[in-house]
């Protein structure tokens, strides 16, 4: 741990709950980055798994449980946070959600000391009417906000007339050291195909992410269906609710490919199955804000081929590192598809590209460092 820069700024992270989430790892993140350069830091939330985590990084917790979305909870939990600001001698609240947001800009107010805004806009946000839009508003109520994509900093100017100067684009990143195909070894990519029941030149496609309808699994499964007389095998790695999982399996049986696509649930070995495979898929119906699962595959040297809209615009180079269709279209995901598997010694070179690619572009020390960049700005602009 190193000596604290001049004038550090100590950071309050607040969210809804330390689960294991996007979020919520970007918050761990956050306070490992800020205990390497001898910053104190804290997070308060309404407690979760992470917690562990976070105290082990070196930053306190507070067990108030921000995400409550009731005026009477937000009131409450704004003179909490505000006691915080005060004990603690915060000069930034950082904000990952809509109802911590509330509180935390309230608490701004209601600290005796001088302390700072700044929110992460981590997604779109339903916007259909006004009164969402003036709740999601709290989330601009600093002079600088963060957006986790160009997608999204696009997406906040449109829709709520922020000034772009203004947003901070801190893109989600992987870590190289764990997302390394080099680390995995070719008996382990073995062992993987063997668990899976691929044959020896059989194609392996994985698909990583939770099971809801907008993930477009059903479109996937659609597509492939297609290509039923060609050789392949998918892997679907995630959890989701028994009755969203059962529609699934249903469309499975009902295209007869119950032998050929395998429900794996909620993995721990995510980037060695990623190594394994020869083909990786993000086919959301709803444009993704970032899309974590297409970058750690591209890392592990995997092409992906992703809906296009969101931010696989961003993640996605088409014809060297992956392929874009059109969202909810199963014809187009099997033409990609049908294409892909046609030249497997393409693919080893767009996985090459994809690997340099999110290297360059989307590590978690850079996530971290275009953040930390908020921090600074904020501390400068409003001494």
């Amino acid at each position: 741990m190193s000596s604290p820069p001049q004038n550090a700024p100590r950071i309050l992270q607040l969210l809804p709950a330390l689960g294991d989430g996007g979020v919520e790892r970007s918050t761990v993140e956050m306070v490992g980055y800020l205990r390497e350069r001898g910053i104190a830091n804290c997070v308060a939330s309404g407690g979760g798994d992470l917690v562990a985590a976070v105290e082990a990084g070196g930053a306190r917790h507070f067990a108030i449980a921000v995400g409550r979305k009731s005026p009477l909870a937000i009131i409450r939990n704004a003179f909490a946070v505000a006691k915080v600001i005060d004990r603690e001698a915060i000069d930034i609240v950082h904000a990952r959600s809509r109802a911590p947001a509330w509180a935390g800009f309230l608490a701004t107010r209601l600290a005796r000391r001088r302390c700072r805004f700044l929110a992460t806009f981590h997604g779109v946000y339903g916007h259909g009417n006004a009164l969402k839009r003036l709740y999601n508003r709290v989330m601009l109520a600093g002079p600088l906000v963060v957006a986790n994509s160009r997608f999204i900093r696009d997406h906040i100017e449109t829709v709520y007339g922020y000034p772009k100067d203004r947003i901070v684009v801190a893109a989600r990143g992987i870590e190289p050291e764990l997302f390394d195909p080099g680390r995995v070894s070719d008996a382990e990519r073995a062992a993987i195909r063997r668990e899976f029941g691929m044959d020896d030149g059989e194609p392996m496609l994985v698909m990583v992410s939770r099971i809801t309808g907008w993930k477009g699994h059903a479109v996937l499964v659609d597509a492939l269906a297609r290509l039923a007389d060609r050789p392949w095998r998918l892997v679907l790695a995630g959890s989701g609710n028994e009755r969203t999982i059962a529609d699934l399996r249903a469309r499975i049986d009902g295209h007869g490919l119950s032998s050929r696509i395998i429900l794996a649930g909620s993995r721990r070995d995510v980037p060695a199955i990623l190594a394994a495979a020869d083909l990786a898929f993000s086919a959301s119906t709803a444009p993704e804000a970032f899309g974590r699962a297409a970058i750690e595959a591209e890392a592990m040297e995997t092409p992906v081929i992703a809906t296009d809209h969101g931010g696989s615009r961003e993640t996605i180079l088409p014809g060297r590192t992956g392929w874009l269709v059109t969202p909810g279209d199963a014809a187009a995901m099997a033409a990609a598809i049908a294409e892909a598997l046609a030249a497997p010694e393409r693919l080893g070179e767009m996985g090459r590209a994809g690997r340099a690619f999110v290297l360059e572009n989307y590590t978690t020390a850079r996530m971290l460092s275009q953040e930390f960049s908020a921090y600074r700005r904020l501390m400068d602009e409003t001494p």
